[in-house]
């Protein structure tokens, strides 16, 4: 169990009756000396009041202070991510087939949430989960494709890409739903392109289930595909983009993890970093959010792509010119 367990397992054993400290650790399958640092926590810190009761040579709450509760055990970032989101989710849920059954869910999410030591209302009021830029499928397509998922079936779908600006027609093998950046992708096995592929959930148009099986997926090959490479345009990486940042754009930089496999190190005062990609269209827009706070030092390419993007810019701002 972990510490918060055992904090709420020491306090209901303090309440009933004085225990060895041998005892205790039995209780809680934990060290001595994990023990006695958690008394320690408890009454140094949550204002504990916890005595050694020489007669039993065990410890327990002094009968003089009947009645104590523990403060609010934080929950941590990401237990506290996973209840908010969860409810959420189950809030934006319409009426239909599960209703009786995500009553009681959700009661059980906020009963979760008050172990922070504040009611579920006072969290989900004063903690914000807020998305950005998502773009909402549609719920019957949404339907279609993640049961053909998990019935490991084929999928027809007319996707209108955004690059080439046009629809076309596809049988696809259906292997991963993706929650990204707040919106939906789908990574899928196309027949017609002959090889994995990642769609946009609100660019599919039309998605029909097949009847014909999907054949498996090869779980290793899957994995480096999706995680070869920088952003949602996965595969396996064509280059390694090195960017130097400025000083004060470094301080931040150097604490963010923008790819599992980056490198970074410190060159003269500037952070640089190193991130395998496949395609530079996500990459580009995560370089040009920091302007002239980053250098893309290579591939020669990229540094070029960066370098028109930045000029096209500034062309729509002449100096002395109103818009």
């Amino acid at each position: 169990m972990n510490r918060a367990e055992r904090i709420f397992r020491l306090h209901a054993l303090l309440n009933e009756k004085a225990r060895p400290l041998a005892r205790l650790q039995e209780e809680l399958d934990a060290s001595r000396a994990t023990v006695v640092r958690d008394l320690g926590y408890m009454k140094d810190f949550m204002g504990a009041p916890i005595e050694y009761d020489r007669a039993t040579n065990g410890y327990r709450y002094r009968s003089s202070e009947p009645g104590f509760q523990l403060p609010g055990l934080w929950l941590n970032e990401s237990e506290l991510y996973a209840l908010l989101a969860s409810e959420r989710l189950l809030d934006q849920m319409p009426p239909g087939l599960l209703s009786p059954y995500i009553g009681p869910l959700r009661s059980r999410i906020r009963a979760l949430l008050a172990h922070s030591g504040h009611s579920a209302a006072s969290v989900s009021e004063r903690i914000l989960l807020q998305p950005a830029a998502a773009r909402p499928a549609n719920p019957e397509r949404f339907g279609s494709i993640a049961g053909a998922l998990l019935e490991g079936r084929k999928l027809q779908i007319d996707y209108h890409g955004r690059e080439r600006d046009r629809m076309s027609h596809r049988t696809v093998h259906p292997l991963r739903l993706l929650r990204y950046r707040d919106n939906w992708y789908l990574a899928a096995y196309c027949e017609q392109a002959g090889a994995l592929r990642i769609f946009s959930l609100d660019r599919i148009r039309h998605a029909r289930p097949l009847p014909e099986p999907a054949p498996a997926a090869d779980a290793t090959a899957l994995d480096r595909f999706l995680g070869a490479s920088f952003g949602i345009f996965s595969g396996s990486a064509a280059a390694w983009a090195v960017l130097r940042f400025t000083p004060d754009a470094s301080r931040w930089v150097a604490d963010e993890r923008w790819h599992p496999d980056q490198i970074g190190h410190w060159v003269a005062g500037h952070y640089e970093l190193q991130i395998p990609y496949s395609d530079p269209r996500e990459l580009l827009m995560d370089i040009l959010k920091y302007g002239a706070e980053v250098e893309v030092i290579a591939p020669a390419e990229l540094r070029e792509k960066v370098a028109e993007r930045l000029r096209a810019a500034a062309e729509r701002y002449p100096r002395g010119g109103g818009g």
